[in-house]
């Protein structure tokens, strides 16, 4: 998590602080980057889509994407749903979902929304506690929301545009200030912060194969129906960063399934 101080030449004696320091300035950094990309985009020419001025390279990833998730990921994704148990998948899913919980906590602060700040530190308690760790939702049961927030929403809520669509390799569509909020997202995350690298990165892949799984019917319904897969996924994952929006600025909530069809049913 992030470690904000308001001395930080202090703050740089104490052990720890200097990675405090450091992640303050990726956040600058990412604003910065956000800006000087935002700034470029203007002098694309107009395309087709007045929000994909990148559209060619856009799409060239997209296929390499795509090409690697036929390949790779959703043969192992299939094998994960058809070997793990509904029960076990479930479980992982809500671990996850519950360390989420503390980044949507930091954000929901850092954007003055105290209602999803509080939200998210009485679901992370809740869960963690009474939840088995988190891998089971007694939250969702008792009817507290989930008010989830990563950095690229708290840099809209300061005010940066989003920019131009985006779509990033292996991670898929973004904007140009989603894609700049990523690396404070992965600082945020609470896995991170494992120091044992290979149990680190066994619960990243965990996760990335979860997360594929659950969208596996998902995909198959977008294979059956879409034309063009690449503008579809381009208009909802637009359609879902600015739905629900209000005149007041709030940011909207959005899963980290966020442009792509839900499941029909879900995947059990």
């Amino acid at each position: 998590m992030m470690n904000h101080t308001h001395d930080e030449t202090a703050a740089c004696a104490r052990p720890g602080a200097g990675a405090a320091v450091w992640r303050r300035a990726s956040a600058i950094g990412a604003v910065a980057a956000v800006s000087l990309l935002s700034g470029c985009a203007t002098t694309q020419d107009a395309s087709a889509h007045p929000q994909d001025p990148f559209e060619p390279f856009n799409r060239s990833m997209y296929a390499f994407n795509d090409g690697l998730d036929r390949a790779v990921l959703k043969p192992v994704a299939t094998v994960y749903r058809d070997v793990t148990p509904s029960v076990a998948r479930d479980g992982v899913s809500n671990f996850f979902a519950n360390l989420g919980d503390v980044w949507s906590f930091v954000n929901n602060l850092l954007q003055g929304q105290g209602e999803g700040a509080y939200n998210s530190m009485v679901r992370f308690s809740v869960n963690t506690f009474l939840g088995m760790g988190g891998l089971f939702d007694i939250a969702s049961e008792a009817g507290i929301a989930r008010r989830k927030q990563d950095f690229g929403q708290t840099l809209g809520r300061w005010g940066v545009p989003s920019g131009p669509y985006l779509v990033l390799p292996v991670m898929g569509p973004s904007t140009v200030r989603d894609a700049a909020g990523l690396p404070v997202d992965m600082l945020g995350n609470p896995v991170s912060a494992i120091q044992d690298i290979p149990v680190r990165n066994s619960l990243y892949a965990l996760r990335f194969v979860d997360t594929r799984a659950g969208l596996l019917n998902a995909s198959d319904t977008l294979d059956a129906v879409a034309v063009d897969r690449y503008s579809l996924m381009r208009d909802v994952y637009l359609g879902l960063r600015k739905s629900g929006t209000a005149d007041d600025g709030r940011i909207e909530d959005y899963d980290d399934d966020a442009g792509k069809l839900p499941p029909d049913g879900g995947v059990k």
